[in-house]
């Protein structure tokens, strides 16, 4: 194998390739063989690093050195400060806000210096930035492929389930239901064949967690579908992604050759009697099939509607066959369970939610991007730590957990853990791990009025409370916003909220009015102010940040 002084990486993810980062790769390559380093220095396009924002994201090894926002136009100087003259090129490191102790920027040359990466626990993300994930020789090179070796010579399918239940992994797609308990369901139902999918259509708003992490280690998920299949007696699989994740799908497809090629997917895998295939079906983006039946009746040609449960698709699934289905981000926490032991995943997070999670990060935050977490860490530690804090000056007034059918969380519950208990006890969850950050200038009652507009949009239609639920409930907040509600329009929205939470059909109809009710909960403030003041107190909703025309609505309104 041929040795490099150093390796480039450049970030290609979706994020960092829509800010030109293949200009600044061709460039690097270009700028390296005309001053004759070829020989020395290897250019890796590498997956996701987590600093979205500050992408074109470029990282210099063995000093582990992160350039931000790299232009095309930066590359020489780059290679001729750099990998020449072994200087850092200070003006692209990446740089934190003022502290506040107003002292002035702190600048962090290397990955393991920065407050960004010094608080993150990467287990699902060890990989993303890391190796070239195209290579399923890096994959094997980082331990690719053991765990499923692993299991298929030393252990029986009950002891791949038995080791899954006792880690405590719970489904991160947003449920949270226990990953081990399913897999002993769907291996105890009768049926000869049996199926296991893999749900990366991915629809909430503000998640991109799964495509980054897709795009970044393709194998984590063709191996981790492997174990679930072997562990409850499937031969085949089908991977539901949306058909937007185009960078994701094909390099899964081209996981999917090289892993088949080296006989890692297909028959007798590892020389067992264990049998593999794994197909890719791509969905047209529908919301509601991230619904796991809706995805199934999608998957099966149909149009994509909740069907009714019971029976659980465990019992009854893709095709009408016993079908485990699990998260991205599920089944990447798979491998490395079954590579360690349950132990050692159980010691990490909190008693009752071990291990870690993967969250995006958007809105008013200085880090926008992807991160990983121990389970528990505080709603605080994420936001000021990691994050950064809130840019600009402005402060921090709300924070939605769980994408836009999460919960929306007050200055107040800054110390609240991050974990499906703890979350539960506030009216919210962890949900698809979105967190949407937003400061002071942003109203509360305007962003509930987005929130159930896209709803409306994205109900299926299927049943009568979220169809008629989520129109009703967009129209109330609409109304509060022109400050032509009434405090009677508030009792209703509220009853409206509690009533589709109850009897809505599927898990989305039923999430879909967590946001109206917890911003009633937890900034009633600012809808009094709309309905009895007449008044937006941020100026944002047209209509009332004027007086005058405040007065006219609420003449309007009487």
């Amino acid at each position: 194998m041929k040795m490099f002084r150093a390796h480039v990486l450049v970030c290609a993810g979706t994020n960092c390739s829509l800010k030109a980062n293949k200009a600044v790769q061709d460039r690097l390559i270009q700028e390296i063989d005309k001053r004759g380093l070829a020989g020395e220095i290897k250019i890796v396009e590498t997956g996701c690093f987590g600093l979205c924002e500050q992408g074109p994201t470029v990282v210099v090894y063995p000093e582990g050195v992160l350039y931000c926002r790299v232009a095309s136009d930066d590359v020489p100087e780059l290679v001729e400060e750099h990998l020449l003259k072994g200087r850092r090129l200070e003006r692209l490191l990446y740089k934190e806000e003022p502290p506040t102790d107003g002292k002035g920027l702190k600048t962090y040359q290397t990955i393991p210096e920065m407050d960004f990466f010094r608080g993150q626990t990467r287990i699902v993300l060890r990989n993303c930035g890391v190796i070239d994930p195209e290579s399923i020789e890096e994959y094997i090179a980082q331990g690719g492929y053991q765990a499923l070796g692993k299991a298929l010579t030393t252990m029986k399918p009950a002891g791949v389930i038995e080791e899954i239940k006792t880690s405590g992994l719970r489904g991160r797609g947003g449920a949270g239901f226990p990953t081990g308990l399913k897999w002993e369901f769907a291996a105890k139902a009768q049926g000869d064949i049996k199926y296991v999918v893999c749900n990366a259509d991915e629809g909430e708003p503000g998640t991109f967690k799964d495509r980054l992490l897709l795009e970044g280690d393709p194998h984590t998920i063709l191996e981790g579908m492997a174990l679930a299949a072997y562990a409850i007696g499937a031969a085949k699989g089908y991977i539901y992604i949306r058909g937007e994740y185009s960078l994701s799908i094909e390099r899964l497809e081209q996981a999917i050759v090289q892993a088949k090629k080296m006989g890692l997917l297909g028959q007798g895998i590892f020389g067992s009697g264990f049998s593999f295939d794994v197909e890719i079906r791509v969905g047209a983006g529908a919301y509601v099939c991230g619904e796991e039946t809706a995805l199934f009746e999608s998957l099966e040609g149909g149009r994509g509607e909740p069907r009714l449960k019971p029976p659980y698709p465990t019992d009854v699934g893709l095709f009408g066959r016993p079908t485990v289905i699990n998260n991205v981000e599920t089944l990447a926490n798979v491998v490395p369970i079954l590579a360690n032991g349950a132990k050692w995943y159980r010691g990490f997070g909190t008693e009752k939610s071990p291990g870690t999670k993967v969250f995006t990060l958007t809105g008013d935050i200085v880090n926008e991007g992807l991160i990983e977490v121990e389970m528990g860490t505080t709603l605080r530690d994420i936001i000021f730590g990691i994050g950064g804090g809130i840019p600009g000056g402005h402060a921090f007034k709300m924070a939605q957990s769980g994408g836009t059918s999460g919960g929306c969380l007050p200055a107040a519950l800054l110390d609240v853990p991050m974990d499906y208990d703890e979350l539960a006890k506030v009216e919210a969850a962890l949900g698809s791990g979105a967190l949407l950050i937003m400061d002071d200038a942003h109203c509360i009652v305007d962003i509930a009025r987005v929130f159930a507009r896209f709803f409306e949009h994205e109900s299926c239609g299927k049943c009568v409370p979220c169809r008629e639920g989520t129109m009703r409930i967009h129209e109330i907040a609409t109304l509060v916003t022109q400050g032509l509600a009434t405090e009677q329009d508030l009792d209703n929205l509220a009853a409206l909220a509690r009533t589709m939470a109850l009897a809505c059909l599927c898990p989305l109809g039923q999430a879909a009015p967590v946001p109206i009710m917890t911003t009633l909960k937890y900034f009633r403030d600012e809808y009094d102010a709309h309905v009895k003041e007449k008044r937006c107190p941020t100026g944002t909703c047209r209509g009332l940040a004027d007086p005058a025309r405040a007065l006219t609505a609420a003449g309007k309104g009487a």
